[in-house]
């Protein structure tokens, strides 16, 4: 399912529990794997360009290399990258290169996005400003996953009926057919629409595409987004939650810190995964949108 996959990492560990999801991942689906580390930030802006002629970025792998060398036995096809520059810029530049179909980041800490804001001027994290544009499925993991069969037994999409969210749809749709999965499509009411109305939308809008799977439903909150799909999430025993990550800036470059898909993502019961465009799972078979099986050839 997964072919290619790439981890940010970084020295401290705050990302172990992302990178063992994606070990996980890729040993189950023989992928390979690239873990990857964004040298700069801690060093100052000024030294990037020095940080590969000093040795700095060697110094770096090794590092990396000896803190992750006995979790990487059993997936010959790893990589270790670690490369200077921005780490959005350079994790999603590394992502078209290497056509990945997935990217796995862990959380981030308040004390790091504190600093990176202050050294480069910016807002918003790399977790969030890879999100928005990736185009691939970026999956974000705070907590240890244990991969199970089946992998999914309860996936949650939350749609706000925009464009970005009818790909989270379709792609959880796949997911669910896959892995013979429930599938739960909920939508947090912000208006004056009444629960029925709500529903009504939903069956209407996503019920023909998601013909085929054994259970699907659909169901309507009212309230903080955030707060009602973490609620279902939990209420569901959703082992991923699915998203479109998009901001509602009128500046599409702009971070949106703060986003909903952020505060669900660091805070859920369970993987989140944030899809911004329509992707097709690269196995054996695939699914149109009436849950009939088309043969296709995965990417290379």
């Amino acid at each position: 399912m997964f072919k290619d996959i790439i981890v940010g990492v970084t020295p401290t560990g705050i990302d172990n529990c992302a990178v063992q999801a994606a070990m996980e991942f890729a040993r189950k689906f023989e992928s390979k794997l690239y873990l990857v580390h964004v040298a700069g930030m801690a060093q100052g802006w000024g030294s990037i360009e020095t940080l590969e002629p000093s040795g700095e970025t060697s110094r770096i792998k090794e590092q990396i290399t000896d803190a992750y060398a006995e979790m990487l036995e059993g997936i010959p096809d790893s990589q270790i990258i670690v490369v200077p520059g921005i780490p959005h810029n350079e994790i999603l530049r590394l992502a078209r290169k290497k056509n990945t179909d997935l990217i796995v980041m862990g959380p981030h800490t308040k004390e790091y996005e504190e600093t990176r804001s202050k050294m480069w001027g910016m807002t918003g994290s790399t977790l969030e400003r890879v999100s928005q544009k990736a185009r691939c499925p970026v999956m974000i993991v705070h907590k240890d996953v244990v991969c199970k069969e089946p992998l999914y037994s309860n996936i949650l999409v939350a749609t706000d009926f925009s464009e970005q969210a009818e790909c989270a749809v379709s792609y959880g749709g796949q997911m669910a057919r896959q892995y013979k999965a429930n599938l739960k499509v909920m939508h947090v009411v912000e208006n004056g629409n009444s629960h029925s109305d709500v529903i009504g939308r939903l069956e209407e809008v996503y019920g023909p595409r998601l013909d085929g799977i054994g259970e699907c439903v659909f169901d309507a909150c009212r309230g903080k987004p955030s707060m009602e799909i973490l609620r279902m999430g939990n209420q569901s025993n959703a082992d991923l939650i699915i998203m479109a990550h998009h901001s509602k800036e009128s500046d599409p470059e702009k971070a949106f810190l703060g986003s909903t898909v952020t505060q669900v993502a660091l805070n859920a019961p369970c993987p989140t995964m944030s899809v911004n465009r329509h992707f097709d799972l690269r196995c054996g078979l695939m699914y149109d949108q009436t849950g009939a099986t088309v043969q296709t050839e995965a990417m290379v």
